[in-house]
Protein backbone atom coordinates (compact mmCIF):
# COMPACT_ATOMS: atom_id res chain seq x y z
CA UNK A 1 0.00 0.00 0.00
CA UNK A 2 1.38 3.42 -0.94
CA UNK A 3 2.17 5.79 1.91
CA UNK A 4 -0.01 8.89 2.11
CA UNK A 5 1.87 11.97 0.89
CA UNK A 6 0.75 15.56 0.69
CA UNK A 7 1.23 17.35 -2.60
CA UNK A 8 4.44 19.44 -2.71
CA UNK A 9 2.49 22.73 -2.71
CA UNK A 10 0.73 21.98 0.59
CA UNK A 11 1.39 24.50 3.35
CA UNK A 12 2.73 23.49 6.73
CA UNK A 13 0.61 24.41 9.74
CA UNK A 14 2.91 27.33 10.55
CA UNK A 15 2.71 28.62 6.96
CA UNK A 16 -1.07 28.24 6.98
CA UNK A 17 -1.37 30.24 10.21
CA UNK A 18 0.92 33.00 8.87
CA UNK A 19 -1.10 33.12 5.64
CA UNK A 20 -4.29 33.57 7.65
CA UNK A 21 -2.65 36.37 9.66
CA UNK A 22 -1.59 38.13 6.45
CA UNK A 23 -5.06 37.81 4.91
CA UNK A 24 -6.71 39.10 8.08
CA UNK A 25 -4.31 42.06 8.16
CA UNK A 26 -5.05 42.83 4.51
CA UNK A 27 -8.81 42.74 5.09
CA UNK A 28 -8.53 44.93 8.20
CA UNK A 29 -6.42 47.49 6.33
CA UNK A 30 -8.93 47.64 3.48
CA UNK A 31 -11.80 48.03 5.96
CA UNK A 32 -9.98 50.92 7.65
CA UNK A 33 -9.24 52.54 4.29
CA UNK A 34 -12.97 52.46 3.42
CA UNK A 35 -13.52 54.87 6.32
CA UNK A 36 -11.21 57.53 4.84
CA UNK A 37 -13.51 60.44 3.94
CA UNK A 38 -11.50 61.92 1.06
CA UNK A 39 -11.97 59.94 -2.16
CA UNK A 40 -8.50 60.63 -3.60
CA UNK A 41 -6.83 59.71 -0.29
CA UNK A 42 -8.89 56.53 -0.13
CA UNK A 43 -7.86 55.55 -3.66
CA UNK A 44 -4.21 56.33 -2.94
CA UNK A 45 -4.20 54.26 0.27
CA UNK A 46 -6.00 51.35 -1.39
CA UNK A 47 -3.46 51.35 -4.22
CA UNK A 48 -0.59 51.59 -1.72
CA UNK A 49 -1.90 48.64 0.33
CA UNK A 50 -2.40 46.45 -2.74
CA UNK A 51 1.07 47.24 -4.09
CA UNK A 52 2.75 46.57 -0.73
CA UNK A 53 1.09 43.18 -0.40
CA UNK A 54 1.85 42.31 -4.04
CA UNK A 55 5.48 43.40 -3.66
CA UNK A 56 5.96 41.13 -0.64
CA UNK A 57 3.91 38.22 -1.97
CA UNK A 58 6.98 36.09 -2.69
CA UNK A 59 8.51 36.44 0.80
CA UNK A 60 9.19 33.02 2.29
CA UNK A 61 11.50 33.60 5.26
CA UNK A 62 9.57 33.18 8.52
CA UNK A 63 11.28 36.04 10.40
CA UNK A 64 10.77 38.44 7.50
CA UNK A 65 7.08 37.60 7.24
CA UNK A 66 6.60 37.98 11.00
CA UNK A 67 8.35 41.37 10.88
CA UNK A 68 6.16 42.53 7.97
CA UNK A 69 3.00 41.46 9.82
CA UNK A 70 4.13 43.42 12.88
CA UNK A 71 4.88 46.51 10.79
CA UNK A 72 1.55 46.18 9.00
CA UNK A 73 -0.31 46.00 12.31
CA UNK A 74 1.51 49.11 13.55
CA UNK A 75 0.61 50.98 10.36
CA UNK A 76 -3.01 49.84 10.70
CA UNK A 77 -3.14 51.15 14.28
CA UNK A 78 -1.74 54.50 13.13
CA UNK A 79 -4.36 54.71 10.38
CA UNK A 80 -7.14 53.87 12.83
CA UNK A 81 -5.88 56.53 15.29
CA UNK A 82 -5.74 59.11 12.51
CA UNK A 83 -9.27 58.25 11.41
CA UNK A 84 -10.53 58.46 15.01
CA UNK A 85 -8.95 61.90 15.41
CA UNK A 86 -10.44 63.07 12.11
CA UNK A 87 -13.93 62.01 13.26
CA UNK A 88 -13.73 63.86 16.60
Amino acid sequence: MAAYRLPPATLTLKQFVRRQQVLLLYRRILQAIRQVPNDSDRKYLKHWAREEFKRNKSATEEDTIRMMITQGNMQLKELEKTLALARS
